[in-house]
């Protein structure tokens, strides 16, 4: 990318630009591989740009903290933000990378973007029709991560890209929508936006059996590189040890799909026409890897038992996205419920990222972070006593929190 123009220090906090930071890093990861799946190129601009929004934002964020650091105790407090920043522009440059893949025409099989809208979450993009009941209506009066556990991600309107629109951002017919969420709730908003069903992208028949597994690898290491970012700054927040390990053993993972990624594409090139055109895969197999990178990055401060700065543990806090803890009350109804059947996403728009069990192996071991499960699925069974890490809206987080310590329907 062409570097343009100049930066020059400005008293500006740096809480706000690590909470901007933060929404910009998460925003860019969902970006970039929608512009993969969609074959996007104004998409892949935009995350471009975003890349070079990061860029600056990282500049006056070191600069900032070189100004607040005077002492030998200041520099040990600060160079876990410092970590924090580098993370994010790493996580920036990876999603700039798979961006490229889409800009420079590198080329990806129909197996891979077949495969990507089922990733963690349903991807896909629904036009507004002018009688939607969605057209109308701002994204807070819909409420609808908080109803269906779906997020409006960006809006193109006219030509022009909105990126991460808010509640007051108001819905327009003709409106080209990037939704992400769980399957049924896709399902139910994509209709409600275009009156027609939605029908999840078959995968192509006749497909490689080793490019199918490699392209499998690529798959899960994007969830767990997300995952093992959303734990790391939960680790920051929490000041936890055991949960930043669990990023750790996540990386671990990654970096093994990653030789298994190799092998399968190595193997699949043998029975590929043209062995070049498996070139996107590897990029973005690579760019992958970053991203769990970064996320040992953001917690190497804790598992180095260097304290969370309060400005981290702030900005965390305040950005659009937030990360909760809570503990299940006896008297709660998701005791004795799996995650599925209490349709938590569905009912308060959080997910539900890590439990900590309440009869817990640490206790009987005396081993830390042996009683996490790390993404537990629609199975997972709640009980009282179990601490939940879990991310969404900061409306969505009362309600969990209210839902899972019996306290009521919040006001």
């Amino acid at each position: 990318m062409e570097l343009t123009g100049t930066v020059e220090y400005e008293p500006v906090s740096v809480k706000a630009v690590l909470a901007e930071m933060k929404d910009t890093a998460e925003l860019l990861i969902d970006l970039s591989y929608s512009a993969v799946l969609l074959r996007s190129d104004d998409v892949a601009a935009e995350v471009l740009e975003l890349e070079a929004k990061m860029d600056v934002l990282q500049m006056r964020a070191r600069m900032s903290l070189l100004m607040a650091c005077r002492s030998t105790d200041d520099a040990e407090t600060l160079a876990p933000v410092l970590g924090m920043v580098g993370a994010a522009e790493k996580i920036s440059d990876a999603a700039g990378d798979i961006a490229k893949i889409v800009l420079e025409d590198i080329g990806l099989p129909d197996t891979l973007r077949a495969a990507l809208p089922e990733a963690v979450e349903t991807l896909v993009r629904a036009t507004l029709t002018a009688d939607s009941p969605l057209a109308g209506q701002t994204l807070g009066e819909l409420n609808l991560e908080t109803e269906t556990g779906v997020r409006a991600l960006a809006i193109r309107r006219q030509g022009n890209w909105l990126l991460n629109p808010d509640r007051e951002t108001r819905l327009e017919a003709d409106d080209v929508v990037l939704f992400r969420g769980p399957e049924a709730g896709v399902s139910e908003v994509y209709a409600d936006a275009t009156g027609a069903a939605y029908e999840p992208p078959a995968p192509p028949e006749g497909e490689d059996k080793d490019l199918e597994r490699a392209i499998d690898s690529i798959i899960l290491m994007k969830d767990m590189g997300e995952l093992a970012v959303d734990l790391a700054y939960g680790a920051v927040l929490f000041d936890s040890k055991a949960v930043a390990e669990e990023v750790v053993e996540l990386e671990a993972e990654v970096d093994a799909l990653q030789s298994r990624f190799e092998a399968w594409t190595l193997r699949a090139a043998a029975d590929v026409a043209d062995p070049v055109s498996l070139r996107g895969l590897v990029h973005l197999a690579r760019s992958t890897e970053v991203i769990s990178d970064a996320a040992l990055e953001i917690s190497e401060g804790v598992l180095r038992g260097l304290s969370t700065h309060p400005v981290v543990a702030e900005a965390v806090q305040e950005s659009d996205e937030i990360i909760v803890r809570t503990t299940v009350d006896a008297a709660s109804d998701l005791a004795g419920q799996t995650i599925g059947e209490a349709a938590i996403k569905t009912a308060t728009g959080m997910r539900i990222i890590a439990v900590r069990r309440a009869a817990s192996e640490s206790e009987r071991t005396g081993r830390e972070g042996a009683d996490w499960v790390v993404s537990p699925g629609p199975e997972t069974p709640l009980q009282a006593g179990d601490v939940l890490i879990a991310k969404g809206t900061r409306t969505g987080a009362e309600r969990f929190t209210a839902l899972a310590e019996a306290t009521g329907e919040p006001t």
